[in-house]
């Protein structure tokens, strides 16, 4: 990723309505990496709502400090230290992803780093593993509403590689990464929750 990614006040408001439909989809024990977990905050939200799962922070070197206060003062038994993961490195520090959330990442990362975060997911995925991904996305080059064109040209002032992303480009990626569409939620304040599945299964 190319910068620090601040957990925004409407990710703190959707926290609720992200949890309902990570239950759907993270039903079974699994190990859920967290891609650019910022402040830390939504893992331990999403580790002491979910204690089924074992919830693995990640993001850049110079995050996880702030990211490993909050853990520490959550002592959740099944919410992992954090560790480094910068998309952008060729060899990530996991074999192998049974599910994967990220919120509030693909438009912060420029589009080089975007294809490369699904290039990586296509050689780690398991069998049958989910992708959750949240943010805000535009459909056919347009803007879902007024405010995303203003969050949009925030972005670009803050980094001319950033912007929101198609949602099409991204399932044309997720395709090549061996994922397939299962749902695309409509969420609070403009943003979607994508979700895919591998298409891989399991063998018999």
């Amino acid at each position: 990723m190319t910068g620090p990614k601040p957990f925004s006040q409407a990710c703190e408001n959707n926290k609720g309505p992200i949890l309902a439909r990570l239950r759907e989809v993270f039903t079974h024990p699994l190990t859920v990496w967290e891609i650019g977990s910022g402040s830390g905050q939504h893992a331990c939200f999403f580790a002491e709502q979910l204690p089924h799962l074992t919830w693995q922070p990640t993001d850049r070197a110079e995050n996880l400090p702030g990211i490993r206060l909050w853990v520490e003062e959550a002592k959740l038994p099944n919410l992992q230290r954090p560790v480094v993961l910068d998309v952008n490195d060729p060899v990530w520090p996991c074999s192998a992803i049974d599910a994967l959330f990220s919120a509030n990442t693909l438009h912060i990362m420029s589009e080089a780093e975007v294809e490369i975060l699904f290039r990586r997911l296509g050689g780690l995925l398991n069998p049958n593993a989910w992708v959750c991904i949240y943010g805000p996305f535009n459909y056919r080059g347009q803007f879902t509403s007024d405010s995303n064109v203003r969050f949009e040209q925030w972005l670009k002032s803050q980094n001319p590689l950033s912007g929101i992303r198609d949602c099409e480009w991204i399932c044309r990626l997720a395709q090549g990464a061996g994922l397939v569409l299962q749902a695309d939620h409509a969420m609070p304040a403009n943003n979607r929750l994508l979700v895919f599945r591998n298409s891989a299964e399991m063998p018999a």
